[in-house]
């Protein structure tokens, strides 16, 4: 394991600054001001312009540092991970797992709170050791040297680092791709799991009549939810699923790309009124579009989609349901999030579920929309397991 520090040549940010100056930008359909086409262009032309002239990379770069970071190589990708201990001797390890568009930058307001909550006015008892890993072929973890990089390949290269670091019981969190992580990696280091946490947890399809005919109304407005969402907003899940090669080239060679490609989804998929900056800081939201840029990892986060086509919810027939998982699992519930679970579905699944709260603020990104709340769900659920 190496030591890791961010060190991003002038170079590249004088690049970024000349591409974003000579934007070329495209027309807009009259009267489609809002956001039901797509990022309106009069909200990206502001953000950019933003991000060229007042948003600062070598200010984020030195928060970023602040934070212990490794690299490792696992199964052929060279890793990156912070690796944050907590001075709490008796502190639980756990390893976070962000998704896409996302991050390590999602959890960096939650990193202090969750190791050393005395000094934040919480229990010491309630400390973490925490490991956050970047997923392979993601910011700097990437670009990868080859495909093949499903969930469960990920969820056994974590079970490897979390050995490596001599961790033999911890615990494991995840929304987006991390929720489906953690499960996995909860079936296959069972033995090693003290239990699973999860943020994002999609209600699988209801097949059979008689169980749709014994849906609450509540029920019933919770599925017709996410239909919506999937039909109106699974544009990006079908592009990255099929052909994430087309899109690398916009993604790599246009930073208004990229950032219009990220910036809808915390937009789509948060608690925000209007625009994204409603729920999450604007300099957090361009810290994270900065590390898919400045990595060209925006194609490879695309194959990523690829890659795991047979285990997302295009895929058909649909893959078949997880084996029952019998470790402890807590559920967090955001209202804006777009998974929008049942729990007595979600049980078949994970038939243990110690914990299971729903909340009535917060989207996608909890760790950043509602840290207070992403933190206090989480010293819950680990107080029931570690006892």
């Amino acid at each position: 394991m190496v030591p890791y520090r961010i060190e991003i040549p002038q170079e590249a940010l004088d690049d970024l600054d000349r591409r974003l100056a000579a934007t070329r930008w495209p027309g807009e359909m009259p009267g489609a001001g809002g956001w039901e086409r797509g990022v309106p262009a009069a909200y990206l032309r502001e953000l950019a312009e933003f991000w060229r002239t007042r948003y600062d990379w070598r200010a984020a770069e030195a928060e970023l540092n602040r934070f212990p970071q490794f690299t490792v190589e696992i199964d052929g990708a060279n890793v990156h991970f912070l690796h944050v201990r907590s001075p709490e001797p008796d502190a639980v390890p756990m390893i976070i797992t962000h998704g896409w568009p996302s991050s390590f930058v999602e959890y960096l307001d939650v990193v202090g709170p969750l190791t050393d909550p005395r000094a934040h006015g919480g229990d010491p008892a309630d400390a973490f050791h925490l490991v956050i890993p970047t997923l392979p072929g993601f910011g700097l973890s990437g670009p990868l040297s080859e495909p093949g990089w499903d969930m469960p390949r990920v969820a056994a290269a974590w079970a490897q680092l979390m050995a490596r670091l001599g961790y033999d019981r911890y615990l494991a969190q995840g929304g987006d791709f991390g929720s489906w992580i953690t499960q996995m990696l909860a079936g296959i280091d069972r033995e090693h799991i003290l239990g699973g946490h999860v943020t994002f947890l999609p209600t699988p399809s209801i097949g059979d009549p008689a169980e749709l005919a014994r849906l609450t109304d509540a029920e019933r407005d919770r599925l017709a939810r996410l239909g919506r969402i999937g039909l109106g907003m699974a544009g990006y899940l079908y592009v990255q699923s099929t052909r994430p090669q087309t899109l690398a080239y916009s993604l790599t060679d246009s930073p208004v790309g990229q950032l219009a490609w990220i910036v809808e989804k915390f937009k789509d998929w948060t608690d925000s009124a209007k625009v994204p900056e409603d729920a999450v800081d604007r300099d957090r939201i361009l810290t994270n579009v900065m590390l898919y840029w400045l990595t060209s990892t925006g194609a490879s986060s695309a194959h990523f989609y690829y890659d795991n086509a047979p285990l997302l919810p295009i895929a058909w027939p649909p893959p078949p349901p997880p084996a029952p998982l019998p470790v402890p699992f807590g559920v967090a519930v955001f209202p804006h999030d777009v998974g929008h679970p049942i729990r007595r579905f979600t049980e078949r699944g994970l038939p243990n579920i110690v914990q299971w709260n729903e909340y009535d603020r917060g989207g996608h990104f909890p760790a950043l929309e509602v840290p207070e709340v992403f933190v206090g769900d989480l010293r819950s659920f680990a107080a029931k397991v570690r006892r």
